[in-house]
């Protein structure tokens, strides 16, 4: 009864949506029904086809428009607030018009097939693409990389569901609805499941993972079993159209313990000398299934345009594989947290952590490098320093922090210690929880607490060592967290430390208690003395240098410290001391933690999922800790010919363009702010922001980029999808507004090679400033004639108008503008080198410009004050010191390495010993 009174009231509702709108116009007379006489009727017959006839047809087929949008509006909104109110029955739009709806579709389909050919006529071939090649075809240049196994699915045990007749069947999801929906004319990648016989009852906790898990070995399985017993009905009249949610007393079939895989597919030929071949066909993957990463064999790059810098095709694959890895596109990301490859999900704020621990080692990279003049001139990027599994939360942690290509200072993420989210998706701090600590249990406590560890170890990474949290733990639990059998990485050599006493490590229990009571006894007589009553109240004061940081325990529970735990957990808000107990423990907060973060727990508590970290994630981020901390280091003395070692010989191809392309039309520089300038002048509007980092991927990457690596590139927080339609969008705004600007309309500027399945530069009608320094820079190494050398090391400078993209906030176009500053910095010392035995002050003039392009590198400035002491300047050399010291302060604490003062005390006694000998 409820289904008829519902669709009588939805027709009703269509009826008067539809009709309402021409019944208003007739009564206030701005619509009218023409009474059509005998003789009209006449002519119309003889002669059908007249202007007022066509006017009519049109009228009418408006309105049989407007009636099938009302009706088609009015069922979208019903299918909507069915959805979400749970209402059970489903409307259907009345036959009537289901009939309209049909002749319409129908219309439109003939018309449109007739109109086809001369829309197509009217189009250039030139500016429709083949279908990308890229388009069903895996990251070709991607790391093999496991899934993220972690959220898919999200933990949900099994619903304890009653099976009496007055329950209720659950209804599915949204996204279980559409799901089941079929799918036609897709080919899967995987073969349907094939079903053992076995079957298992679900139990209360059980989950399609865990079953998995269980009886196939592999918990990423799951899909198998969803897909065997995808609509079967259960005993209680339910069927399984959810995989995050089945009943208890379910009996699930399990496909054959034999994971089945797809045939492999037919290897194809080897490419042609310049061609990286036909792309591999990728797999579709169901749509009821979560996106999982894809990995293909990385394939060899095609030969660059010959107005792009030439170097070794071989050697280019091999660095930029190895060096700068592509991310696959499919790692799940939401507004609160982003999932990584190898089992875990942290959130954004501890993101941000990592991202800013990444750039400080950017800083301290570009601190100790070389400037040797022997190797040739590279597009490639410098390598990351963040591993693969890392680099996808380093680009979205960049975009939180709003870190732009061209940032010389490090970062400083707001939320300290970020540890997860709350129920509305805000980071929550550990030193900000409520309580007196807190206990971790379940099948995500130890991933969790590896996440805890790399939050607090990550706080303050960029602050004074006085201010950084110190974290105490045992030994055997620092073996759990790490991978097994792996050295603790940062560990000083004693054992017992980490990064200046950040992280200690003591043998057992006992002995980590012990040191927190030593600590609270001596935070509690340092508040007496100032007579205050907690840590936050003596930060803020100003009249000392006491700064007790962040302190907090990180242990097993045992019963025998369970009192003296307690005692120093009452403490906690006071004295910043913040216990966290590995399992269980009376008198703390216990929270159990899902495989995925989730939390539960039987008080109400402020996390709602909490990070996690595989244990090669944490060592990872111990890593680029470990180097990226300031502490004294020895350094490279310029003078050491030991230090120097032997350069290797590049591979060099030689350029065969001239530096200057006159024929080209349009003029790309990318080389500081991207700008795009045509024989009318600059291009100031029409082109999307997009399209400008569009051109400048493509301009770094001459041999051209795929679809999806494009998309991986830009928009790694984007769904895929949606990524591809604005990467597509941007190529052709890019195109629309170059064809305008220079009035070709025949050019189409952005190539692509269905060969290759890649995006690139056309090389005949764009040049970019990039090919050119780099060109200059390769003509350099290859000359003989020192004045060809010169004038080909200044035309490189002088294109350097600032770093690569500047203003952009992707960690690859970070990474490619430390390697084309690098480069540069090398050209300005060896010009220095040519300049210095005839004009002194030129070439400290060249080495100061290049310190005004990298303030940190100490190269520079040994440089510097070697030929100021050449030229007896000791108070030249001394303020050149001044000046380092400066600017690593900005580096958290670093200072000139002992090389560098070797050098400074070197000018500076021969200066003396001069001086001596002139008096």
């Amino acid at each position: 009864m409820a289904k008829r009174v519902s669709a009588a009231a939805v027709r009703t509702v269509t009826a008067v949506f539809a009709l309402a709108p021409p019944a208003l116009l007739y009564q206030v007379g701005w619509f009218t029904v023409p009474v059509l006489s005998t003789d009209q009727l006449r002519a119309w017959v003889h002669q059908p086809l007249t202007a007022g006839f066509i006017a009519m047809l049109g009228y009418a087929g408006a309105w049989a428009l407007w009636v099938l949008l009302m009706a088609a509006g009015t069922d979208h909104a019903h299918r909507y607030l069915t959805a979400r109110l749970r209402w059970q029955f489903t409307p259907h739009l009345p036959g009537p018009l289901q009939a309209l709806a049909a002749a319409l579709l129908g219309t439109t389909a003939v018309t449109t097939a007739a109109a086809l050919p001369a829309a197509a006529h009217d189009h250039t071939a030139a500016d429709t693409d083949p279908p990308p090649a890229d388009t069903a075809t895996p990251i070709r240049d991607a790391p093999t990389q496991p899934p993220p196994a972690d959220p898919l699915p999200p933990r949900q045990e099994a619903t304890t569901t009653s099976t009496t007749a007055s329950a209720a069947p659950p209804l599915p999801t949204e996204s279980a609805r559409h799901a089941s929906l079929p799918v036609l004319n897709r080919t899967s990648a995987h073969p349907p499941p094939h079903a053992s016989g076995e079957k298992v009852r679900v139990v209360a906790g059980d989950s399609l993972w865990d079953l998995a898990a269980e009886h196939l070995g592999d918990a990423t399985r799951w899909r198998e079993i969803y897909a065997v017993n995808r609509g079967h009905r259960q005993a209680n009249g339910y069927a399984l159209t959810n995989p995050d949610t089945i009943h208890v007393g379910w009996k699930l079939t399990i496909p054959s313990h034999q994971a089945t895989s797809a045939p492999a597919p037919p290897r194809p030929e080897p490419p042609a000398a310049g061609n990286s071949g036909p792309a591999t066909p990728e797999a579709e993957t169901s749509p009821s299934a979560p996106p999982t990463p894809q990995t293909s064999p990385a394939p060899q790059r095609s030969t660059p345009p010959t107005t792009a810098p030439s170097t070794s095709a071989v050697t280019t694959d091999a660095t930029t594989s190895a060096a700068h890895p592509e991310r696959p596109h499919t790692e799940p990301y939401d507004e609160t947290g982003i999932v990584l490859p190898l089992r875990g999900w942290i959130s954004l704020g501890l993101a941000a952590a990592i991202a800013a621990v990444a750039m400080l080692l950017r800083l301290q990279r570009r601190r100790h490098a070389r400037l040797t003049f022997t190797t040739a001139a590279s597009a490639t990027p410098h390598p990351a320093p963040v591993p693969p599994s890392l680099a996808h939360a380093d680009a979205i942690g960049r975009r939180h922090l709003g870190l732009t290509s061209n940032d010389q200072q490090p970062a400083h993420p707001i939320v300290p210690a970020p540890i997860g989210v709350d129920g509305n998706g805000t980071e929550v701090s550990l030193f900000r929880l409520p309580g007196s600590g807190l206990a971790l249990h379940g099948k995500g406590a130890v991933p969790a607490t590896r996440a805890i560890l790399a939050a607090v170890l990550t706080t303050g990474a960029a602050d004074t060592a006085s201010v950084r949290p110190i974290v105490v733990t045992t030994a055997s639990l620092l073996a759990q967290l790490l991978p097994e059998a792996r050295p603790m990485v940062g560990l000083d050599p004693d054992g017992t430390a980490y990064d200046g006493e950040r992280l200690i490590v003591l043998a057992d229990t006992d002995a980590a208690v012990t040191h927190a009571e030593e600590e609270m006894t001596s935070r509690r007589r340092l508040l007496d003395s100032f007579d205050t009553t907690t840590i936050a109240d003596l930060h803020a004061r100003s009249d000392h240098a006491e700064t007790p940081p962040p302190y907090v325990l990180l242990i097993e529970p045992t019963t025998r410290h369970a009192g003296r735990v307690q005692a120093i957990a009452v403490h906690r808000s006071a004295l910043d001391l913040h216990p966290i107990v590995l399992g269980p423990h009376d008198g703390l907060a216990t929270v159990e933690i899902t495989r995925d973060g989730t939390t539960r727990s039987d008080q109400p508590h402020p996390l709602s999922r909490m990070s996690t970290l595989s244990a090669e994630d944490l060592a990872a981020v111990l890593a680029m800790l470990t180097d990226a901390q300031a502490r004294p280091e020895p350094g490279v003395d310029i003078d050491d010919p030991a230090a120097a070692g032997t350069p290797s010989v590049p591979i060099v191809e030689p350029c065969p363009v001239p530096p200057e392309s006159p024929t080209a039309l349009v003029h790309l520089r990318v080389l500081g702010p991207v700008t795009v300038t045509t024989a009318a002048g600059p291009v100031t509007t029409g082109m999307r922001s997009g399209s400008y980092t569009v051109l400048a991927v493509l301009a770094a990457q001459p041999a051209g980029r795929t679809l999806h690596q494009l998309t991986a590139d830009l928009h790694p927080d984007v769904d895929p999808a949606s990524a591809v339609k604005r990467v597509r969008t941007d190529i052709t705004t890019a195109r629309r507004v170059l064809r305008t600007a220079s009035g070709h309309e025949e050019h189409m500027f952005i190539v692509f090679d269905p060969a290759s399945g890649r995006y690139h530069l056309d090389p005949q009608t764009v040049t970019v400033d990039l090919w050119h320094m780099l060109t200059a820079i390769n003509h350099a190494t290859t000359s003989d004639n020192d004045d060809e050398t010169l004038a080909a090391l200044r035309r490189a400078t002088d294109l350097y108008a600032g770093d690569f993209a500047e203003g952009h906030d992707y960690p690859w176009a970070v990474d490619y503008a430390t390697s084309y500053r690098h480069q540069i910095l090398t050209a300005y010392a060896r010009i220095a080198e040519f300049l210095e035995p005839d004009h002194p002050d030129r070439a400290v003039a060249a080495l100061e410009r290049a310190t005004d392009l990298d303030p940190v590198n100490e190269e520079l400035y040994q440089r510097i004050m070697r030929i100021h002491g050449r030229q007896q300047r000791p108070d030249a050399v001394r303020r050149t010191l001044r000046r380092l010291e400066e600017r690593l302060a900005d580096l958290v604490d670093a200072e000139p390495s002992q090389a560098t003062r070797r050098v400074a005390e070197r000018q500076l006694l021969s200066a003396a010993s001069r001086a001596g000998r002139a008096s």
